[in-house]
């Protein structure tokens, strides 16, 4: 009798099981083509997980336009503001050992003063930042703290909003840009150092923030729809490595050229297993990246009528009548979403390189319509 091999076994069904879904889910395959078909893009990513597993993982249309490349799974895009998500992880790490709270003040945090001026005497914590409901707003743009910085720009006072701090909601990236200042000053690494080791690298995923850390044959080109010329335009800015900036970096202040509020560069698929550690209350790949605890906050809504919580939102519309917690992106002309429902143990992760902007409910209509197939056609299967 033979001995039987297992770890060879494991191997070989692993490299067939792809092929195995791939075939059980090709309803999911023409309903895409479909919607892509229906709409102008350029390419598509998506995942699904069910069971806190990739069951699903399939790319649609173009990499680049101007080489018809196609695009594939290994392809990397910048997400846009699913990307605050990896920030508010990282604080909640460092919440945890006991180096940070998010009811410190921002003035003590960040090493000048953060009041509005309307209200100087209430203080603006960590917890209102993450949670947008800090009274800060972008007006004085967010791609550096002198936006916000009294000794820097005369017109700091716009940044606040006329409500006191934690009496309301504006969702605002210059919070996230201040919370990766934070990260660095509290560990002593520079921000894409920090997530790469301590959140993406123990998941074994491929990504980060700094452009010149990444392989740039595996970007994902991003393209601006112009509805008057019915043109799509690539946005080199999206991938701009800013690497003199970067040579002349100051820790805990020119954080924002690494865009902590948007500037995560990875796959659907990779995504989506960063997902699964947020839908495991903090655990994947047998590593623990946050506790239960700090998983459940972030998952916890602070901002009731928005429905958010830190870096993570709840929606019933992006499926109607169906509650997910994730997050949505867009910038440069890319959309994005990662949901999921952790207590059924599914989710989503969906990334567009490019299309128009028309919207339903609220969400760009590829990405609502894409995702309500993959429920329909793999999820409810």
């Amino acid at each position: 009798m033979h001995k039987i091999n297992y770890n060879l076994f494991i191997a070989s069904l692993l490299l067939i099981l792809p092929f195995m879904l791939k075939g059980q889910y090709s309803s999911a395959d023409s309903s895409l083509n479909a919607i892509m078909n229906s709409h102008k893009v350029i390419g598509m990513s998506v995942a699904v997980v069910k069971k806190n597993q990739i069951v699903y993982a399939q790319s649609f249309g173009l990499k680049n336009q101007e080489t018809q490349t196609s695009l594939s799974n290994l392809d990397i895009f910048r997400i846009a503001s699913i990307s605050k998500s990896f920030s508010a992880t990282a604080i909640m790490q460092l919440v945890e050992k006991r180096l940070i709270s998010l009811d410190d003040d921002m003035s003590k945090l960040v090493g000048f003063i953060i009041r509005n001026p309307k209200f100087p005497e209430t203080p603006i914590t960590l917890k209102m930042v993450l949670s947008h409901r800090s009274s800060i707003n972008d007006s004085q743009g967010y791609f550096s703290l002198d936006a916000i910085n009294p000794s820097k720009n005369p017109n700091w006072a716009n940044c606040y909003n006329n409500y006191a701090p934690d009496s309301g909601y504006m969702y605002c990236n210059l919070n996230y840009n201040m919370v990766g200042t934070i990260i660095e000053k509290i560990s002593s690494e520079r921000f894409d150092n920090y997530i790469s080791k301590h959140i993406l690298q123990p998941l074994g995923l491929y990504g980060g923030y700094c452009v010149d850390s990444l392989d740039k044959n595996r970007f994902a080109t991003i393209y601006e729809y112009h509805a008057d010329s019915a043109k799509f335009i690539a946005s080199p800015n999206a991938y701009a490595p800013r690497s003199e900036e970067i040579a002349n970096y100051t820790m805990g202040y020119t954080t924002p050229i690494f865009s902590p509020t948007g500037g995560m560069k990875i796959s659907a698929t990779d995504l989506a297993k960063y997902m699964i550690m947020h839908s495991r209350m903090g655990k994947a790949n047998g590593k623990r990246i946050i506790s239960k605890k700090s998983a459940r906050k972030m998952q916890t809504m602070i901002s009731e009528k928005e429905q958010y919580g830190l870096a993570l939102s709840k929606s019933n519309k992006l499926i109607n009548g169906v509650t997910l917690t994730g997050h949505t992106g867009s910038a440069y002309g890319l959309n994005s979403a990662l949901f999921f429902e952790p207590n059924k143990q599914y989710g989503f992760v969906v990334i567009i390189n490019g299309s128009e902007q028309k919207y339903i409910d609220g969400y760009n209509a590829v990405l609502k319509k894409t995702v309500n197939s993959l429920y329909e056609n793999i999820v409810l299967k």
